[in-house]
């Protein structure tokens, strides 16, 4: 939680306290509360929801202009499920990541950083987010 209120200047003031302190800037992804509320509820395989470490959202940077979705619809595995909404990549895994082509090349196909977070951890952080309000 924090004061302050524009989300890019927020943004900027963590990556450049990671650089200070670990020596690299990576990109720097802030949600609100009512965002991971919109995720959840858009949730295109809320079947799925029962099996949360097979279940994950990809969160990224900016809504991709050109997704290579041909691409990655071939690379996916047959019981594997995805859909891009807005700037969220769902993605169905369900015998998981690790070895899937699909989530391996994902943030290269959709060309724009992604951070993917399986469903227990997203909603274990949209309940986080609701005790600070």
């Amino acid at each position: 939680m924090s004061k302050e209120k524009d989300t890019s200047r927020l943004s900027t003031k963590i990556r450049v306290e990671i650089k200070q302190r670990r020596g690299f800037v990576p990109h720097v992804l802030l949600l609100e509360l009512e965002d991971l509320e919109m995720v959840i509820k858009k949730n295109p395989f809320p079947e799925a929801e029962t099996d949360p470490k097979a279940l994950h959202a990809g969160f990224l940077i900016s809504a991709p202009e050109y997704p290579n979705l041909k691409t990655l619809e071939s690379l996916k595995r047959d019981s594997e499920r995805f859909h891009l909404i807005d700037k969220v990549f769902y993605l169905y895994a369900p015998e998981g990541i690790g070895r899937s082509k699909l989530a391996a090349n994902a943030e290269k196909l959709l060309g724009v950083p992604m951070t993917d977070r399986n469903w227990r951890t997203v909603c274990k952080i949209r309940e986080m987010a609701k005790r600070l309000i």
